[in-house]
């Protein structure tokens, strides 16, 4: 299991690009979950999620999966379970305080943070863990709500052109579609000879 985290880590460029994938997969199928009913989808694709995960990443399920921003290096895995960078205790070598057989968990974030396109992602802070959502499926989370940005932005986009195309209208009533000829003058006269 150790030599998959370490090439999740090691590959995280293209495993980033596996999870945008499949997170606009699952945003796509969002109309079909929506009239299935997410809470009957929930189960099945957290029982995909957990053992694809969990072989990969060691995931621990915590609900709010964060590997696309600790380069593929789930820091749930951290024996303190620390969710916003190492602690101070990292020895030299980027090995653990507390299990100093192990890498640190944010050593490997970083190192693999650095090869994905996101990577900038890693120094945002994340909110604590929310233990009610535990067991449950990030993935539906994340392209839930990728889902309802896309509707959101597909709204406005509407609403901005049915906006400019009242502005067309109404400046049109205002104004006449035509401006009046301007007198030429006797340069223009001669010009046109």
């Amino acid at each position: 299991m150790l030599y998959l985290r370490n090439l999740a880590n090691r590959r995280a460029r293209q495993f980033e690009w596996l999870y945008q994938c499949l997170e606009s997969v699952l945003a796509a199928m969002d109309p079909l979950f929506a009239r299935v009913g997410y809470s009957r989808i929930e189960r099945p694709v957290a029982f995909v999620e957990r053992n694809v995960k969990g072989l990969l990443f060691d995931c621990k399920m915590c609900g709010q999966c964060v590997l696309s921003s600790t380069g593929m290096s789930c820091p749930m895995n951290c024996p303190k379970q620390l969710r916003n960078g190492p602690c101070g205790g990292v020895r030299p070598g980027g090995y653990c305080e507390v299990k100093p057989e192990m890498r640190c968990v944010w050593a490997l974030a970083w190192e693999g943070a650095a090869r994905m396109t996101s990577g900038r992602r890693i120094d945002v802070v994340l909110p604590p863990v929310d233990r009610r959502l535990e067991g449950s499926s990030s993935w539906l989370r994340a392209s839930r709500e990728r889902a309802e940005q896309n509707r959101a932005r597909k709204a406005s986009g509407e609403r901005g052109r049915l906006t400019l195309a009242r502005t067309f209208w109404e400046a049109r009533r205002i104004e006449p579609s035509s401006a009046p000829e301007a007198p030429e003058s006797d340069l223009d006269r001669r010009s046109a000879r």
